[in-house]
Protein backbone atom coordinates (compact mmCIF):
# COMPACT_ATOMS: atom_id res chain seq x y z
CA UNK A 1 0.00 0.00 0.00
CA UNK A 2 1.76 3.17 -1.15
CA UNK A 3 1.57 6.44 0.77
CA UNK A 4 -0.90 9.01 -0.56
CA UNK A 5 1.11 12.07 0.48
CA UNK A 6 4.58 13.22 1.52
CA UNK A 7 3.34 13.74 5.07
CA UNK A 8 2.06 10.15 5.32
CA UNK A 9 5.32 8.78 3.92
CA UNK A 10 7.42 10.79 6.36
CA UNK A 11 5.22 9.81 9.32
CA UNK A 12 5.57 6.15 8.40
CA UNK A 13 9.36 6.53 8.26
CA UNK A 14 9.43 8.05 11.72
CA UNK A 15 7.15 5.32 13.09
CA UNK A 16 9.30 2.63 11.49
CA UNK A 17 12.45 3.97 13.12
CA UNK A 18 10.69 3.93 16.52
CA UNK A 19 9.42 0.40 15.92
CA UNK A 20 12.99 -0.74 15.18
CA UNK A 21 14.29 0.99 18.33
CA UNK A 22 16.33 3.62 16.49
CA UNK A 23 14.20 6.41 17.95
CA UNK A 24 12.15 6.79 21.12
CA UNK A 25 8.38 6.57 20.78
CA UNK A 26 8.09 9.58 23.10
CA UNK A 27 9.80 11.71 20.42
CA UNK A 28 6.99 11.03 17.93
CA UNK A 29 3.95 13.24 17.42
CA UNK A 30 0.50 12.79 15.91
CA UNK A 31 -0.06 10.13 13.29
CA UNK A 32 3.40 8.60 13.54
CA UNK A 33 2.84 7.83 17.23
CA UNK A 34 -0.41 6.00 16.40
CA UNK A 35 1.20 4.13 13.50
CA UNK A 36 3.78 2.48 15.76
CA UNK A 37 1.11 0.55 17.66
CA UNK A 38 -1.42 -0.04 14.90
CA UNK A 39 0.79 -1.18 12.00
CA UNK A 40 3.30 -3.97 11.46
CA UNK A 41 6.92 -3.31 10.53
CA UNK A 42 6.24 -4.53 6.98
CA UNK A 43 3.27 -2.18 6.55
CA UNK A 44 5.32 0.74 7.83
CA UNK A 45 8.19 -0.17 5.51
CA UNK A 46 5.82 -0.28 2.51
CA UNK A 47 4.49 3.19 3.33
CA UNK A 48 7.90 4.65 4.08
CA UNK A 49 9.44 3.22 0.90
CA UNK A 50 6.97 5.09 -1.32
CA UNK A 51 8.65 7.56 -3.66
CA UNK A 52 7.73 11.15 -2.81
CA UNK A 53 8.07 12.55 -6.32
CA UNK A 54 4.70 13.73 -7.58
CA UNK A 55 2.93 13.30 -4.25
CA UNK A 56 1.02 16.20 -2.69
CA UNK A 57 2.29 17.55 0.62
CA UNK A 58 -0.99 16.69 2.38
CA UNK A 59 -4.24 14.97 1.49
CA UNK A 60 -7.56 15.86 3.10
CA UNK A 61 -9.07 13.19 5.34
CA UNK A 62 -12.16 11.47 3.97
Amino acid sequence: MPAKSKAQQMAAGAALSAKRGERKKSELKGASREMVDSMSEKELHDLAATKRKGKPAHVDRD
